[in-house]
């Protein structure tokens, strides 16, 4: 992945993230077979133990498990954990590999820029998992969605709700929006 620099030439590209984890091996299973990363590396530095995982091979790790997340945290401090799918098909996969891996709490929903679903892995991390849809429309905004509907039908509510909101337009025009709001700041 290449990553062109601002004028400023100050380029940053946001890598990987790390979390405690309780019980290691479940949560690398979890992750492993409900979202088929891979695991790149395994060790221990000082008294925590890590897994470094990836679905990408040019990143050692997309994320790192760690151990020393105390059992008794009243509040979990991560608020979500999101991935990007293609389509509306690979998001029904995920929801049947998730189900089938122990994961709780499922809401699938629409943002009406995007459909997701989110759930809960093993330790209670709330992980997302999302399809960009052709759409903007001002966030937040949730709406419960039916997988029992096609994706058609699942496409059609998404876009009925994005285009009622006031600040609607296509994803391509608010990209070129948010480009030159992004190289006006990074230009500073």
């Amino acid at each position: 992945m290449t990553h062109a620099p601002s004028s400023g030439g100050l380029s940053l590209a946001f890598s990987h993230f790390g979390i405690y984890v309780q019980n290691l091996d479940t949560m690398a299973r979890f992750y492993t077979e409900a979202l088929r990363f891979t695991q790149t590396d395994k060790g221990d530095l000082g008294h925590v133990k890590l897994v470094f995982l990836s679905r990408d091979p040019n990143e050692h790790h997309q994320i790192v498990l760690a151990t020393g997340r105390p059992a008794d945290l009243p509040f979990n401090l991560i608020n979500q954990i999101s991935f990007r799918v293609p389509d509306i098909a690979t998001l029904r996969r995920f929801h049947d590999r998730l189900n089938a891996s122990g994961a709780s709490d499922m809401q699938p929903v629409t943002h009406g820029n995007a459909i997701s679903l989110y759930c809960r892995d093993p330790e209670g991390n709330r992980l997302e998992l999302f399809v960009d849809t052709p759409w903007y429309c001002a966030q937040p905004l949730r709406v419960a969605i039916d997988f029992a509907d096609s994706d058609d039908v699942i496409l059609a509510k998404a876009e009925a709700i994005a285009t009622r909101t006031p600040d609607f337009m296509s994803r391509a025009d608010w990209q070129a929006k948010v480009a030159a709001k992004m190289r006006a700041d990074q230009d500073v």
